[in-house]
């Protein structure tokens, strides 16, 4: 839900709360967040009691805060505390940008000892805020930047920092990819953690079929840290949790290890149609045929309210090989259509849009959809784009299948491998950097979303947790079907005090 901005007293109110709070809570931090990296002794000798003390009951000696320590009344606090969506904002405590994995283990030991609220953050994307939280400490792990690509074994072990576009871009200029989503600022680890999927999904699968290893901060006794790594051989189960569950849920991960694919050049193929007069032909050519082609063509269709867009990527292909695959959706109508062909870390850069040039607040709903949308069903969203809030709005598609309905070894929590497609009705509004932006659109761009996804549930089902649907029914089996129980049993080994939790996270089965 957005929070009310129409006067000081909630910002200042909050302001003033985290302000006070700092001073009165920081009380083991508060020396080394003046200095980062202080005492890092200290904090290890807290750390390394959790190996030798009792699982149920470890203690650890007095955590101190390290790392890049940014407080309220820091010059930097407000871009700081503000995420990607900006019709969330909250006032944490304080923030940790961990340069290490011991800042993060040394944050969320403090954050247990001091009884406070804490929140994993990786690329502020979360889309409703929850990487955020008021008068709690936000552990970001945005600055773990390193990469180590071993291109003999074709594997990448990168920080949990790295954005999607940092991850393409580096791994493209070695010839290798790992399945991402398209827009570059996402965090990769929050993209993975969730599923993750993009224009080389039915080509290499899902992000997380590739992740096959991952280093993580996971709670230990009463108030305690320790790291552990997960594998296909050391603590297997946990990396199956970590392959769809969706980030923030067990513990804090720090890198991640990938399975990469060898990748030299792909064509990236455009079509505009003008107005929605040919959504019908369109929508339905895509349906029958994106989801069933070629397994190297990854393609999105977005609509909006006075045009229609399609995207492809042709893995190691050519634009007469894409447009030919394409040929059914490209025959309706006359649309615009271009392509080009190259490396996939300049194609991947070169379709960005800059953060500045996107609207400030943003609402969204995830659904998948398992047999092709009857006509009526197409008609709904060419209803609903028509009386779209704004141009930004949108209704947005990726087509499933290929290398999807795959599992991988040792297998996901990712449950939604059949679907044909999935897709999500997306409203944008307001400016960035300006306070109380697009204030009046908001009523209007909550309710209009409210009312597509309800239009539209006779034919869709599920949900995709890193697009979480706020006020759903039964939003666990929603995100998770089946594997809803063994995430809950797995959650209660890991982590069975709940330290991380959140408004739809996974709680820990009940003894």
């Amino acid at each position: 839900m957005p929070m009310p901005m129409n006067d000081y007293s909630r910002r200042g109110l909050l302001r003033a709360t985290a302000a006070a709070g700092a001073g009165t809570v920081m009380v083991a931090g508060a020396a080394a967040a003046e200095a980062p990296g202080a005492n890092a002794a200290d904090a290890r000798t807290g750390a390394a009691s959790v190996e030798s003390a009792a699982a149920g009951g470890a203690q650890c000696a007095p955590a101190k805060l390290t790392g890049r320590i940014v407080r309220p009344d820091d010059p930097d606090y407000a871009e700081s505390s503000l995420g990607w969506d900006e019709l969330f904002v909250h006032y944490p405590l304080v923030i940790v940008y961990a340069q290490k994995t011991q800042d993060v283990v040394n944050a969320l030991t403090w954050a247990r000892q001091h009884d406070v609220a804490l929140r994993v953050r990786s690329g502020g994307h979360s889309l409703e805020g929850w990487s955020n939280v008021d008068n709690g400490i936000v552990i970001d792990v945005s600055e773990l930047k390193g990469a180590h690509i071993d291109t003999a074994a074709r594997t990448a072990t990168v920080g949990a920092g790295l954005s999607q576009l940092e991850a393409v871009t580096t791994l493209a200029r070695k010839n290798l990819a790992v399945t991402t989503g398209t827009e570059g600022t996402v965090g990769l680890a929050g993209a993975t953690l969730g599923g993750g999927f993009g224009f080389l999904t039915r080509y290499l699968g899902m992000a997380c079929d590739s992740l096959i290893g991952a280093e993580i901060v996971v709670a230990e006794g009463t108030d305690c840290a320790k790291v552990v790594k997960a594998d296909l051989k050391n603590h297997s189960d946990l990396l199956w949790a970590l392959r769809g569950a969706g980030n923030g849920n067990f513990g804090i991960v720090t890198s991640l290890t990938y399975k990469v694919a060898p990748l030299k050049s792909v064509t990236y193929l455009t079509a505009t149609w003008d107005g929605i007069g040919d959504l019908r032909g369109v929508f339905d050519a895509w349906q029958r045929t994106a989801p069933v082609a070629d397994n190297r063509l990854g393609t999105q269709l977005e609509i909006h309210r006075n045009q229609i867009l399609l995207f492809a990527v042709l893995a190691e292909g050519t634009p007469t090989e894409a447009r030919k695959l394409l040929a059914p959706i490209l025959s309706v109508g006359r649309p615009d259509v271009s392509t080009q062909v190259g490396n996939w870390g300049d194609v991947y850069a070169g379709f960005q849009i800059p953060t500045e040039e996107e609207p400030a607040n943003w609402k969204f709903f995830s659904q998948f959809t398992h047999k092709p949308f009857p006509r009526k069903a197409i008609d709904v969203i060419a209803s609903f784009m028509r009386e779209a809030p704004t141009d930004d709005s949108n209704f947005f598609t990726q087509a499933f299948g290929g290398a999807v309905r795959k599992s991988p070894r040792g297998g996901t929590a990712f449950p939604h491998r059949d679907a044909l497609f999935y897709s999500e009705p997306g409203a944008g509004w307001g400016t960035r950097g300006e306070p109380h932006s697009g204030d009046e659109l908001t009523p209007r761009a909550q309710a209009w979303i409210a009312e597509f996804s309800q239009a539209l549930r006779p034919y869709v089902s599920g949900a995709y947790v890193n697009v979480p649907n706020v006020g759903m029914q039964d939003w666990e089996t929603a995100y998770w079907d089946s594997n809803y129980d063994r995430l809950r049993k797995i959650k209660a080994q890991y982590d069975p005090r709940n330290v991380f939790q959140y408004e739809q996270s996974i709680p820990p089965a009940s003894c």
